[in-house]
């Protein structure tokens, strides 16, 4: 019997994937073979033997030691793209309360509640105070062209925006669902310079930290409407209020308030959202659930960001998984254990990426060989090996 330990108040249908004769989940399950967590901080977690990956559900893993975890044999996964559709209506909205002052409007209208009939003429006359401008023919600016943000490029595009996009390092998946009207910019000034509105869709990591600051916003359009529903951490909060102060930022709509955001006149402060819809936490669930399970029962990786991606079919009864150093000398003594072991090598697969530490490969025996993955086990260089049947 395998555990499954949440880590957060997780509670979907899709957690009925996890067959109960095989599967046991819930909060408290010590020495739990996966993890599933949302946004639970787990850098000082110390993690068991037993523990063979963890799984995001949602995108950002900024709260997971991945390069640890790698280095102790523990696969981590995401879950790209299955909240994508919330995060990019919630943008969509956004564009709308950057440009037409409806929660101020909103909020006046509640402030005036106690004077009862008098409200329509009120109305009339206080409306022109939160006039705002409309977004067709406007120009947006998408930075980061993955599974979110190309779907908010088409829907912009399709809402009658001209939309510029970049991304340099967009996969081939994501180009084929952008839109040929979305004009792709290979420089980012070029962004900022000619957008109205730009939305940030980057994932967060040390480079990309406060990438919207004040050398940037100087380079914007006076103005700008930014919307930030990817990370905090990607926009400086000292920068965007002075710029918002000098009216150089025109508004900023940020999924993340904190206690410098919240409350400042400009700023439309979210909490958090993005990915909050049942069908988004669904999707996240169902996804995160088949990578533990394919993982466990099959050695299969998809969507790891600490491992590189590895499928290979069941073909025969007996399939051996190694974590190791990805070095040759280190492939090479692998190889040559099983070689004198005698197993005869049904199929295989080594799955190494360049410049990352830490390698994966897969092997089917036709039989089960007594003290092979022990053997390969002390190989100097080996993270984890299992067996299964």
């Amino acid at each position: 019997m395998y555990k499954v330990n949440l880590l957060n108040n997780i509670k979907s249908p899709k957690l009925e994937l996890f067959d109960k004769s095989k599967y046991e989940v819930g909060h408290d399950n010590a020495n739990a073979e996966a993890l599933m967590l949302r946004s639970a901080k787990i850098h000082e977690m110390e993690f068991s033997p037993q523990l063979l990956c963890i799984a995001r559900a949602g995108a950002g893993y900024n709260n997971i030691p991945i390069d640890r975890c790698a280095k102790e044999g523990i696969v981590v996964f995401n879950t790209p793209g299955a909240n994508a559709e919330a995060v990019k209506e919630l943008v969509i909205c956004s564009l709308f309360l950057a440009s037409r002052n409806i929660i101020a409007g909103a909020n006046w209208v509640k402030s005036v509640v106690d004077k009862g009939a008098e409200i329509p003429a009120m109305v009339e006359i206080q409306k022109a105070q939160y006039a705002g401008t409309e977004i067709l023919g406007k120009t947006l600016g998408v930075i980061g062209l993955g599974a979110i943000g190309a779907k908010i490029a088409n829907a912009a595009q399709a809402l009658g925006m001209n939309v510029l996009g970049y991304d340099p390092y967009m996969s081939e998946q994501s180009a084929k669902l952008l839109s040929s009207e979305v004009k792709r910019i290979e420089n980012l000034d070029d962004i900022y310079a000619q957008s109205d509105y730009i939305s940030v869709n980057v994932p967060y990591m040390e480079a990309t930290k406060h990438f919207i600051n004040k050398e940037n916003i100087a380079k914007m359009k006076k103005g700008i409407k930014i919307i930030n529903a990817a990370r905090a951490e990607l926009v400086n909060d000292d920068d965007i209020i002075s710029a918002i102060e000098s009216g150089q930022v025109g508004s900023y709509v940020t999924d993340f308030p904190n206690g410098k955001t919240a409350g400042v006149n400009g700023i439309i402060a979210i909490p958090h959202l993005g990915a909050s819809t049942s069908e988004s936490e669904d999707n996240c669930v169902s996804m995160a659930a088949q990578q533990i399970i394919d993982y466990v029962e099959n050695g299969n990786i998809t969507n790891s960001v600490n491992l590189p991606a590895a499928y290979l079919p069941r073909s025969a009864g007996v399939r051996v998984c190694i974590i190791c150093d990805n070095k040759p000398e280190v492939d090479a003594l692998i190889e040559a254990e099983i070689a004198s072991s005698g197993a005869k090598v049904e199929e295989k697969i080594n799955a190494a990426t360049d410049g990352k530490e830490v390698a994966y490969k897969v092997i089917d025996l036709s039989e089960a060989m007594d003290g092979l993955a022990d053997t390969i086990s002390k190989i100097e260089g080996v993270i984890k090996v299992r067996t299964l049947i």
